[in-house]
């Protein structure tokens, strides 16, 4: 008899034509952390969409064997009653309902026909303290951060007796602290019996908690690496997943002088009258031609908040203190007046402010500056269709053509569809919010590489992001930020991890 718990045997899954998976093999033993690795576009979540259920049985060729028998799931709850959990990067909680009536959604308590709600309550609080999370279970899910409602997320999946837990991205939204908790988490439900598959792009966490590591690349299994064997460890890993070795994932540009301020900002102020209370706070800082910056901070410091009140002002604030573009005072009453002016905005929020998913990758290039593919009100198609493919190429956006629909590409490649309808804008100033967050290794590197060629052309670079060594691999100089104030201001050469969490935490 096998001894392990899950079997993925010779997996193959197609869309429209294109193989997305080909002869996966991926095997899990009971009771270890087992990462699932690869670049952006390899087959990752789709894998784990067809263990699942969510691609039926029949849609793809090959067996799954779960618990030493061959599983046939044609829905979601037919994995969820064999004891598989899946949690996605995006989370499915219902925000205006209690803890404890989205832990038992759709798996309520009853005497009889009717709901128990007291037993209800004392079994989430169960739920809660096996999760580690101190709140009240009557709690609204929507009052909770982002930390928390993933640890409800983890507490629905156990109150279903759950055995194997897969967990899609689970650290993409989280800061340092609370990913850490997530990962003590696991190890302590692995204590207890409970296996996890983690699909994860930041390395570091994957060397941390891995007892095993299967890496995918092109829809192929490529290796599957053994922690009790040293085996883990960020350059095997990196080898595998792009299948060539990347020595230093931030490339080099070379020093230069930079030209004039394109953007300052003196005593700027930002008050959200929903929040009721300053979002930035006094802030100064410029950028120079040809520079990138780096603004660094802990999640909820202001980093967002004072790109949105640079960028026209989307959600009206009420805003003081002096902006000038070019050496010239100016105001912006609406986005279409910062994008005049020059200034683009990529949103951290790829999926929910940044792509139309619905439409194909042509349609969303070209949707911030129509004029641009425009003769007398008329879209031209056909230099639409340039532009687009222009941009496929120029960027590695990997489709198999631009008519793909934008919400069936992976995650690199949806925030190279976002990058490159900006770029097409024309801008001489390029604020990228969390520009990598939840993408892999190769597609890091790869943004990376167009950001300093943007720089070598001219462009300046507004950088905001959580993941220090980016900050410091990146930027020229660097703001560190925490309440909304500007805490410090350092040059790349004095800058280090220590300095910048020093100051994000006064």
């Amino acid at each position: 008899m096998s001894h392990y718990m899950l079997e993925m045997n010779e997996i193959s899954k197609e869309f429209t034509g294109v193989k997305a998976l080909s002869n996966v093999n991926f095997k899990v033993e009971k009771g270890e952390i087992h990462c699932l690795i690869g670049e952006n576009g390899a087959g990752k979540s789709t894998l784990m969409k067809v263990l699942s259920g969510v691609y039926p049985y029949g849609s793809y060729e090959g067996d799954i064997v779960f618990e030493g028998k061959v599983q046939q799931f044609n829905k979601i709850n037919d994995s969820v009653k064999a004891g598989i959990a899946i949690i996605y990067q995006e989370l499915a909680l219902f925000p205006d309902l209690t803890v404890y009536e989205n832990i038992f959604a759709g798996n309520e308590v009853k005497r009889g026909s009717l709901i128990d709600w007291s037993k209800t309550i004392i079994e989430a609080k169960k739920m809660l303290e096996k999760v580690k999370l101190n709140v009240n279970p009557e709690t609204l899910v929507k009052e909770l951060g982002v930390g928390k409602r993933q640890l409800v997320e983890i507490a629905k999946a156990l109150s279903k007796d759950v055995k194997l837990l897969i967990l899609d991205e689970p650290t993409a939204a989280l800061n340092e602290d609370d990913s850490e908790n997530l990962l003590e988490l696991l190890r302590s439900l692995k204590k207890q019996g409970i296996t996890c598959i983690m699909i994860s792009h930041k390395l570091k966490e994957v060397i941390s908690i891995a007892d095993k590591a299967t890496v995918i690349r092109d829809g192929q299994t490529i290796c599957t690496l053994d922690a009790s064997k040293g085996e883990i460890s960020e350059s095997i890993i990196i080898k595998n997943m792009v299948g060539r070795e990347i020595n230093d994932i931030y490339p080099k540009r070379p020093k230069k002088e930079f030209g004039e301020k394109v953007l300052e900002l003196r005593n700027w102020s930002a008050y959200d009258s929903q929040l009721g209370r300053e979002v930035v706070k006094d802030v100064s800082l410029d950028v120079k031609k040809g520079e990138i910056i780096g603004i660094a901070g802990l999640m909820g410091s202001g980093r967002t908040e004072l790109a949105l009140s640079i960028f026209g002002n989307a959600k009206h604030y009420r805003l003081q203190g002096d902006l000038a573009v070019n050496g010239m005072s100016t105001s912006f009453r609406h986005t279409s007046d910062a994008i005049k002016a020059g200034i683009a905005y990529v949103t951290e929020d790829r999926k929910g402010d940044g792509l139309f998913l619905l439409q194909d990758i042509k349609n969303n290039i070209t949707s911030a500056n129509l004029t641009g593919i425009a003769s007398k009100g008329i879209i031209n198609d056909n230099e639409e269709i340039k532009i687009a493919d222009e941009y496929k190429d120029s960027l590695y956006i990997k489709a198999s053509s631009i008519e793909q629909e934008v919400g069936n590409l992976s995650g690199g490649n949806q925030q190279k569809v976002s990058l490159a309808k900006w770029l097409f804008v024309g801008p001489k100033l390029l604020i990228l919010d969390e520009p990598t967050r939840g993408i892999d290794v190769g597609a890091k590197f790869e943004i990376y590489s167009v950001m300093n060629e943007l720089i070598n052309e001219g462009l300046s670079i507004i950088m905001i992001s959580s993941e220090l060594g980016e900050v410091l691999g990146m930027s020229d100089r660097v703001y560190v930020m925490a309440e909304g104030e500007i805490k410090g201001e350092l040059s790349i050469e004095e800058a280090n991890q220590e300095k910048i969490m020093q100051l994000a935490t006064q």
